[in-house]
């Protein structure tokens, strides 16, 4: 894609379900610090693709490198260094029904990096304020929230830990075109006061 070193390289990834096959020999290329967007519509394995990238699934076969790194195969102890570099925006927001805002945000800062409540929660408060939502919303519960507003909480959740990579699932899907716009603009504010690379799958 260009001259660069890539952050992310696919080469020859498969994978199949029985005998649907969902990604037949994909080749990929997410040069660092640069955003990269698949569109598809649905069942044309983009999920597929970024779970395997993540490592939730694991390929039948083909590589793939973060950093210059095969990455197919980590797992436990091995792979911890990896899952420390990504940020993950999941379709629906995936926030934990019971914990406040403020720490669905912070929970990874306290669960890995042991980080307490206060600073935590400090963190928390500014990375929602760089999506848009004031301090109030900090104590309140998601379900409290609006469609577009869970989706802004997810974002800072995922830029939380200022990761290396940010992976965006779905980012507008069930929003309105209006909200769907305010997330698209968040997210490309976002990857760039980070310097991150970026994957967006979407079939908007």
């Amino acid at each position: 894609m260009n001259g660069g070193a890539n952050k992310i390289e696919v080469r020859a990834l498969r994978k199949s379900f029985a005998d649907k096959v969902v990604l037949d020999g994909l080749d990929l290329d997410v040069p660092t610090g640069k955003s990269l967007v698949v569109i598809g519509g649905s069942g044309t394995g983009k999920s597929v693709l970024i779970k395997n990238v993540i490592g939730l699934m694991n390929p039948d076969s083909g590589s793939i490198k973060i950093d210059g790194r095969e990455t197919v195969g980590l797992v436990g102890a091995d792979r911890e260094p990896l899952l420390r570099k990504f940020g993950v925006l999941f379709q629906g927001a995936a926030l934990f029904d019971s914990m406040s805002v403020w720490e669905n945000v912070a929970f990874r800062l306290m669960a890995d990096g042991g980080m307490d409540r206060q600073r935590a929660r400090d963190v928390a408060v500014d990375k929602l304020a760089q999506v848009g939502l004031g301090p109030s919303v900090a104590e309140r519960w998601p379900s409290d929230l609006s469609g577009g507003m869970q989706k802004r909480v997810g974002l800072a959740r995922a830029i939380a830990a200022e990761p290396e990579i940010l992976f965006f699932d779905e980012p507008t899907t069930g929003l309105d075109p209006s909200m769907g716009d305010v997330i698209n603009d968040l997210i490309v504010k976002c990857v760039h006061e980070l310097g991150a690379t970026a994957l967006t799958i979407t079939h908007d």
